[in-house]
């Protein structure tokens, strides 16, 4: 078991420290500079559609919403990582790792526009309304299914089975620190929760992720302004330790300039997940007239998640005096942190967060798993049994923590990346089209822009966006 363990461990760090990440950088440089820097020119925008999508789209009965598509894949992306995940990255890197967590934030924000653009233009029909995501682009814009199962089998052990398992496996540690309630017991009750809202099908997980998303993001924020108020003047000389530990002479000295990079790096990327595949199966559900809209949408969550929630989280940490001197990581940490703020309510407010922070990824995640499953094979018992073993995996994570399980999942996840990098780098060029055209409609004074397949030269297997307005080409 030892001798497999470091082996996995050796596959996980060649996968994350030299392929993944190289390709992630370059790739998410390349999309923002062929997208002429869409996640700047377009920021006004993206919370413009969110605000429609929120107001409008929701009253359109038996659909998906912009709005709630966006807060299923943000139920995904804010975890128990932007709380415990931000702790490891400060002690484990220092505070010049925040600076590089926000730098590919930044960076991977294309990725997402391009990935999530994507799927919106592949998606296809369904009883429930639309479904998509990686798998369906690699089907039908690559005509590669062998590509699709594969990423489909890779994303459903990550997310529907594993992930959900360490968010479970958190939420018990949180709760027994604070509460001192059993494993067991606040497993029990996590699959109970987990069985009512996917047993619903995606429009429950839908309503549920845009109930828990907007309250609970909201809060933790307010929470966290209200400390960076009451500690103001001690704000610059926080600012200050971020850059200079991220450009530090110390830290070129000693050596752990590059390890605080890839610390930093690593955290945002697992934070908000960006290129990585898994937000656009939630993407592709919207309802919307142009694929760009819900691209905005994506890009604008990955801001949401790392600029704003872990930065949350960062600050709380850098504001704690003695955070170095407490020989504590992660969900500890932070409680101590929140602690020392506000008083002992903090202790309780963090366990209370982990809690609706990990559910709610739950039923993000299990929508992933949902969708790739019914990729591979549509049928009704097939997906009633994924159900269960979701529900399973919940319960298991809680009372038991398998060390290689979650290897492998590292593993899984990285293999899954760099399927979808790959397939997102060969059809980018249509998410530049698509852009393009969404520009151009603009420009003209076209409030709400609508996409027509037929137009761009080269695109097939599109069953959603086929308009027969008029026959001008895109492109």
């Amino acid at each position: 078991m030892e001798i497999l363990l470091k082996m996995i461990d050796s596959i996980n760090t060649f996968l994350w420290s030299y392929i993944l990440i190289a390709m992630l950088i370059t790739l998410g440089l390349y999309f923002t500079f062929k997208t002429k820097f869409v996640q700047f020119r377009y920021f006004k925008e993206m919370f413009r559609l969110l605000g429609d999508g929120a107001s409008k789209d929701n009253k359109t009965e038996g659909k998906v919403s912009s709005f709630q598509a966006f807060c299923i894949s943000t139920a995904s992306r804010v975890g128990t990582g932007n709380i415990a995940g931000i702790a490891i990255a400060i002690v484990g890197g220092g505070p010049g790792a925040i600076f590089w967590m926000w730098l590919i934030a930044i960076i991977g924000s294309a990725s997402s526009f391009v990935e999530s653009t994507l799927a919106q233009i592949f998606k296809v029909k369904d009883k429930d309304g639309y479904r998509g995501g990686p798998a369906y682009y690699m089907e039908q814009g690559l005509n590669k299914r062998w590509m699709g199962i594969t990423f489909a089998i890779l994303i459903t052990i990550c997310y529907g089975f594993v992930f959900n398992a360490v968010q479970a496996n958190t939420v018990s540690a949180a709760f027994s620190n604070a509460f001192g309630i059993s494993n067991l017991m606040m497993g029990l009750i996590l699959a109970v929760l987990t069985a009512l809202v996917i047993f619903g099908g995606v429009h429950r997980v839908a309503k549920v992720s845009e109930v828990i998303v907007p309250i609970l993001a909201g809060l933790y924020i307010l929470i966290a302004l209200f400390i960076i108020a009451t500690n103001i003047t001690q704000l610059p000389g926080v600012f200050k330790l971020i850059f200079e530990s991220a450009f530090g002479i110390r830290e070129v000295a000693m050596g752990t300039m590059g390890g605080m990079m890839l610390t930093g790096i690593k955290r945002g990327l697992f934070s908000n997940e960006a290129g990585m595949g898994s937000a656009p199966n939630a993407a592709a559900t919207a309802d919307t007239s142009h694929p760009v809209k819900q691209g905005l949408i994506q890009s604008l969550g990955v801001f949401t998640d790392t600029i704003v929630i872990c930065s949350c989280t960062a600050f709380i940490i850098l504001l704690y005096p003695t955070y170095m001197e407490t020989g504590l990581t992660g969900i500890e940490l932070t409680q101590a942190a929140l602690t020392a703020h506000i008083g002992p309510i903090g202790n309780i407010f963090i366990a209370v967060c982990i809690f609706l922070f990990a559910f709610s990824s739950i039923v993000g995640n299990y929508y992933y798993g949902q969708s790739n499953m019914e990729f591979i094979k549509l049928n009704k018992t097939v997906l009633n049994i994924f159900r269960a073993l979701v529900v399973c995996m919940v319960l298991f994570g809680s009372v038991a923590k398998v060390q290689i399980v979650w290897n492998l999942a590292d593993v899984f996840m990285g293999l899954m990346a760099i399927i979808n990098l790959i397939a997102i780098a060969l059809l980018g060029k249509y998410a530049f089209i698509a852009l393009e055209d969404y520009t151009l409609q603009k420009k003209n004074g076209i409030k709400d822009p609508v996409f027509d397949a037929s137009k761009v030269p080269g695109l097939e297997n599109v069953e959603c966006w086929n308009g027969k307005e008029d026959n001008t080409k895109i492109g």
